[in-house]
């Protein structure tokens, strides 16, 4: 990564998952710390339910910096979605990991009781970098080996 010090790129047409669509998330206006993530199709997020949407988006970014996933102010207010997890981290490991190259997946839950429709193209959340800090102890060594979940503390 010459020169290179974040940023989004394409995951290979191999690991894209639901379409072969990409859109490459950019800063709203000149000022946004987030960069907007939208759907590459239309969903429909059946009520009381979740359902990932995935980018075919991958980050890549500096050690001790992280990409932390919101959605957007527009999304949680006027339709009533939430993230699954609260708050995406997306771990500068997740880089081409080996199981899905990085693939970002934002899986949103409709708290309503009606079902939820995303048009194609439609900003769902922001990604803001960040820096974070590393602790006196508890640190690890071990490499990621995996996507979503496949982080481990070493034994």
């Amino acid at each position: 990564m010459t020169n290179r010090r974040r940023g989004f790129e394409e995951v290979s047409f191999e690991k894209r998952k639901d379409t072969k669509k990409v859109i490459l998330p950019q800063r709203g206006t000149k000022s946004a710390a987030g960069y907007d993530f939208s759907t590459p199709l239309e969903v429909v997020i059946p009520a009381k339910s979740k359902k990932t949407i995935w980018s075919n988006i991958k980050a890549y970014m500096q050690d001790e910096e992280v990409l932390l996933i919101y959605t957007r102010s527009s999304i949680g207010i006027k339709k009533g979605l939430t993230l699954a997890n609260g708050t995406g981290v997306i771990d500068a490991d997740y880089y081409d990991n080996e199981n899905n190259e990085g693939n970002i997946g934002i899986c949103l839950v409709n708290n309503n009781d009606i079902d939820i429709v995303l048009e194609e193209s439609e900003r769902i959340a922001q990604g803001v970098f960040m820096p974070y800090l590393i602790s006196d102890n508890g640190n690890s060594d071990v490499s990621r080996t995996g996507g979503i979940g496949s982080s481990t503390l070493a034994k």
